[in-house]
């Protein structure tokens, strides 16, 4: 269903929608908003993309006989943790620490 979802994803890009839609702009506006459309269509695309990762990641812990542990700690993630989110890769204090280290400050450009 999600491998459907990425290629249906991608085969609308390969439409051309961002042609069509700049054929049919008009003025500065509309070409902002063309570009908006296409760009939400990519980030749809990008989380999908991600999440599909996220899937076979988890599968191959679950081969590797790993899933289900922190690929930090090595302690077990809580069920509850993997019942709400199936792909876990860490318990709950290291993806604490995860966001924390590699969270990215938004810094206003001009």
């Amino acid at each position: 269903m999600l491998r459907e979802e990425v290629r249906q994803d991608l085969l609308k890009c390969d439409d051309d929608r961002a042609a069509g839609l700049a054929d049919r702009v008009r003025d500065v506006e509309d070409e902002s908003l063309a570009t908006l459309i296409v760009d939400l269509d990519l980030a749809d695309t990008d989380r999908d993309l991600e999440e599909l990762q996220d899937v076979e990641a988890a599968l191959a812990r679950v081969r590797e006989g790993t899933y289900g542990r922190c690929m930090r700690c090595g302690e077990p993630v809580p069920f509850e943790r993997l019942n709400a989110y199936p792909t876990a890769k860490r318990c709950r204090t290291c993806q604490v620490l995860q966001e924390k280290t590699f969270a990215s400050k938004a810094v206003p450009t001009l």
